[in-house]
């Protein structure tokens, strides 16, 4: 199979940004409308996660563009870095809203009416997030671009998200203990913490997202052997 030409792999790169964008803005109005109506915690937090996503991916969208015009420079540009701290500062939010709320259904063993819709929502995301690192990586590395692995690297995370969605749905729907509820939020919580943090940190130029380390202040940007060697 022939390789495909850097214009056509940088609109590949392209569709996939704008595409992630749309899915995690259509995921997060689903999954907090429907988390509001069953009153559960676990996806309502996936879908205000997927709502911060989704300014993490319009500044991806943005890097491709960039990218595209010089891809020899992937150092974040002021755009970029703008996003990224916005993201970084959300996600900490996010996470100090949840704990708190999952600790106060806790102490009043609050139970939600019900989570089937975590299960389906949680099977779509692994679904469709599974798609699209694939197509990422596959991008990243024929580019040979650093950024865009690292890129690949978050929409996994996602995945995972959705892993401990359905888990803790599933995990309801068969025994209706109304904790596992609470926990599942903790857990997208912690997540969502571990994601702020290396937002902030890219914004400030020390690790690409995700903890793919990809540059040092006054380094060129590399691509790592782990990400070649993972994706």
């Amino acid at each position: 199979m022939p390789i495909p030409s850097r214009e056509n792999l940088y609109n590949r790169a392209n569709l996939l940004a704008i595409l992630t964008i749309f899915f995690n803005l259509a995921e997060g109005l689903v999954s907090v409308w429907l988390g509001v109506s069953d009153e559960t915690l676990t996806l309502f937090a996936f879908g205000v996660d997927s709502f911060v996503e989704v300014i993490s991916a319009v500044g991806v969208w943005h890097m491709v563009r960039r990218l595209r015009q010089s891809p020899d420079n992937e150092d974040s540009d002021r755009f970029e870095k703008q996003a990224l701290r916005i993201t970084g500062v959300a996600f900490c939010l996010l996470a100090a809203g949840l704990i708190m709320t999952a600790s106060w259904n806790i102490y009043h063993q609050h139970k939600p009416e019900t989570t089937f819709w975590g299960i389906v929502v949680g099977a779509v995301s692994i679904i469709c997030m599974g798609i699209l690192v694939h197509y990422k990586g596959n991008t990243g590395r024929q580019l040979g671009s650093g950024a865009i692995l690292a890129d690949a690297a978050c929409s996994r995370v996602c995945m995972y998200l959705g892993i401990v969605l359905m888990l803790a749905s599933i995990g309801y729907e068969l025994t209706g203990v109304g904790l596992l509820d609470s926990v599942g939020s903790i857990v997208i919580a912690l997540f969502s913490i571990k994601e702020g943090k290396e937002a902030l940190q890219k914004a400030n130029g020390l690790s690409c997202c995700c903890g793919r380390t990809c540059r040092q202040p006054g380094i060129g940007q590399t691509i790592p052997s782990v990400i070649r060697n993972k994706e």
